[in-house]
This record gives structure tokens, sequence and C-alpha cells, in this order.
């Protein structure tokens, strides 16, 4: 059956193809279907800027936000489908902190560029010359690498490295791992662009320590640095268009329909202040050091709960 032009089906599938957040939408059923999608500004916030990474706006993107939050959904599994999408030639090298997580996320966008609905929006198609768990290429000679820190990139480049939780929780208090990250990363990953003055970086992960990988990469100077604590502690104001903005008031929950005050209340007296304020508020404390930010956390929660 011939589809006309303006038919539900045609307008559906040049919104998919054009708008990054609608994308992410639609991918969810495939690629976690056990898992209800709960529209959330801050979904909208993390799609609007890996857009600008995509048009070539931003060079340099990091975001640090709370565990589930669908940040590897958006960054290591939609953007690189739907990047190919557009242009079937881009070269992406995702990285996670272990092998099988790295190909959890490859497999999962190996399973949205298959599925009838990417089918419908764009004419990208996987090629039979190259599909493992650790790879695979566009019949137009794109792909997707999926490695470990400290794999062996030898010979490989992108146009796009993204790095989805490089570094493990267990881990970031380990000095010899956190540095082991940043000496890979600068030594090896780096070198891996094929254009170093166009080609883009983005990392994904939550602040794991004063010293962690975020924290180098900000001193480097030159990064974008999307930074949404669990509960804000002053007033956010936060662009998730051109001309759309979302103000957080202080105490304000990021994502209050999957995880209430009540919850995050419960997670930091399980986790323990320290922890929380790291993974939770994207605020690590130094050990033994200055702990007033934790009682400004104490006393944001104790606010907002009265």
């Amino acid at each position: 059956m011939t589809r006309r032009v303006g038919s539900p089906d045609i307008l559906a599938a040049a919104v998919l193809r054009n708008d990054f957040y609608s994308f992410v939408q639609a991918a969810m059923p495939i690629v976690a279907s056990q898992q209800k999608l709960l529209p959330n500004w801050h979904i909208e916030k993390m799609t609007y800027d890996l857009s600008r990474v995509l048009s070539g706006e931003t060079k340099r993107l990091i975001i640090t936000v709370p565990p589930r939050s669908l940040k590897s959904i958006c960054a290591s599994v939609a953007l690189p489908a739907f990047a190919l999408g557009h242009d079937p030639t881009r070269r992406f090298i995702c990285v996670s902190y272990a092998q099988t997580l790295a190909e959890k996320h490859a497999n999962d966008c190996r399973a949205l560029m298959q599925s009838p609905m990417y089918r419908r929006v764009f004419r990208t198609r996987i090629g039979s010359s190259k599909d493992t768990q650790q790879e695979f290429a566009t019949t137009a000679g794109g792909y997707r690498l999926a490695t470990s820190v400290g794999g062996t990139l030898t010979g490989r480049g992108g146009n796009f490295i993204i790095l989805d939780d490089p570094l493990k929780p267990q881990d970031a208090y380990s000095e010899s791992a956190r540095s082991s990250l940043t000496q890979w990363y600068c030594n090896t990953l780096l070198s891996r662009l094929d254009n170093k003055a166009e080609d883009a970086i983005v990392v994904v992960m939550q602040r794991l320590h004063v010293d962690d990988f975020v924290a180098y990469l900000l001193d480097q100077q030159g990064w974008t640095h999307l930074n949404l604590p669990a509960i804000a502690e002053s007033e956010q104001r936060v662009q998730l268009g051109p001309q759309r903005y979302h103000v957080r008031a202080p105490g304000e929950v990021l994502h209050p329909e999957r995880d209430s005050l009540l919850v995050l209340e419960q997670l930091k007296k399980d986790m323990g202040s320290m922890d929380f304020s790291a993974q939770y508020q994207q605020a690590p404390v130094p050990e033994g050091g200055n702990r007033a930010g934790l009682k400004d956390l104490n006393r944001t929660i104790s606010g907002v709960s009265a």
C-alpha cells in the first residue's frame, strides 16, 4: 500500500527522524521493554545537549546525573543509532568500565537499528560483513565499536567517542584505578579521533570521587558540563531547547515520579551521606575533609520535608 504524503505514518516518521527526544521515547519499548518511560524534563535536556554534539555545536560534553537517569540509553544506545540513521558513514567508539557492559549497550543499539520502527524512519542498515558482540558496521561503512577501559584500539578511529560509566563505583577510592583510566584516556583513546579539531567526545557518568575522571577533565577546560543533582541545592535554570527553559527551585527533586524525596531520603540513609552526595548529588566530598556540603544537603532535604 502506498502511503500518502501527509499521512500519520509519514508525519510520525518525520518527527522521529528530526527530533532526538522523540526518537529516544520511541526507542524505549525496544531497548527496555520492562521499563516504562516516565517522560521528564531532564531527559529532554540530555537529548538537547547530545543533539548539539551531533550538529557540531559542542565538541566536548560531560553529563553527570544520578544512577538510572536514562543516560546510557540516550548516549550509548540511541545517539549512535540516530546519528548513523542520518549519516551511515559515521564511526563511533563506545567505552565502558567493563566489556560486558559495553557489549550490552552495543546489543541494545543493534536491536534498535534492526527494529521495524527504525527501518521505517531511516534507510541505514547493518551489513553482514561485520556484526559481532563488539562491533557492527553499516552497509555504508560506518560502525559502532564497543570496548572497555584499557582495551586495544590500534588502527581504529572514530568521529565520536562515548565514555559511559568508565569507572565502576567500587573502584572510586582506588587511586591506581582512577589514574589508570586517566592515563589510558590520554595515551590511547584521545589519539583515536579521526579529526582532532572537529570530532566529539561525550562522557556520561555519576560523580564518584573528588579526584575522579570528571574532575580531571574539568581541570583541562573546554568542556560543556551538564550537571543535574537528584535534589537541587540552589536555583538552576536549565535550557531544554533554543528558547525553552526549566527552572529548578532549591529542593526540587530531579524526577519525582521515579525517585521521590522519600525514596532519596532512604537512599541517603542506606548509602551514607558521602556516597549519596557523590553519586546522587554530583558533589563528592573529600575523605575526612570539609563536610559543609553535607550539612547543606541535610538542610535542603529537611527544609523540603518540613
